[in-house]
């Protein structure tokens, strides 16, 4: 029940937001979406949403996270570009496993969809009983696994560590 509330807090919040300046009308639309949403995904939502009343999580999301996202998302932009470009195409593709200590759900899928998001990287599959992530990579610099997590997912992990677990 707790997880539904929280994303019914979140989902109406996130309505009134997007429907600024509120009246009551769009309150009202909200509550219902906002409930909608809880009572339809709240299971799947957060597994311990008391993880997130420490606003230190937040700082960490905002000024440690998203700074590093958005930083390797447009080193990889331009990588990508740069072998789009290039007459030779230097591409090396394939598929690596990456090593993870992460455990929540939460924070796997963050550390997937920022994989993910990445330009040059796809995860492909997770195994959340070994800590692995099986990851399509554009140009595989390494195939062991210790090497390619310190260079794939390394930069997120630590972050997202701090945030979900």
């Amino acid at each position: 029940m707790k997880r539904k509330a929280v994303l019914f807090l979140v989902a109406f919040v996130v309505w009134c937001l997007l429907n600024w300046p509120p009246d009551w009308q769009h309150l009202l639309a909200g509550v219902f979406v906002a409930a909608f949403c809880a009572f339809m995904t709240g299971d799947l939502f957060v597994t311990r949403p008391h993880m997130l009343k420490h606003p230190l999580r937040y700082w960490h999301f905002l000024f440690s996270y998203l700074p590093r996202f958005f930083w390797e998302c447009l080193k990889a932009n331009v990588d990508v570009a740069w072998r789009v470009a290039h007459p030779r195409l230097p591409i090396n593709p394939g598929i690596v496993k990456i090593k993870t200590s992460l455990k929540t759900d939460t924070a796997l899928t963050f550390l997937a969809n920022s994989i993910t998001l990445t330009p040059g990287t796809l995860t492909v599959d997770i195994d959340k009983d070994k800590g692995v992530l099986y990851v399509h990579w554009i140009d595989v610099k390494d195939k062991d696994t210790k090497k390619a997590t310190q260079i794939i997912a390394e930069r997120f992990e630590k972050i997202l560590r701090k945030i979900f677990e």
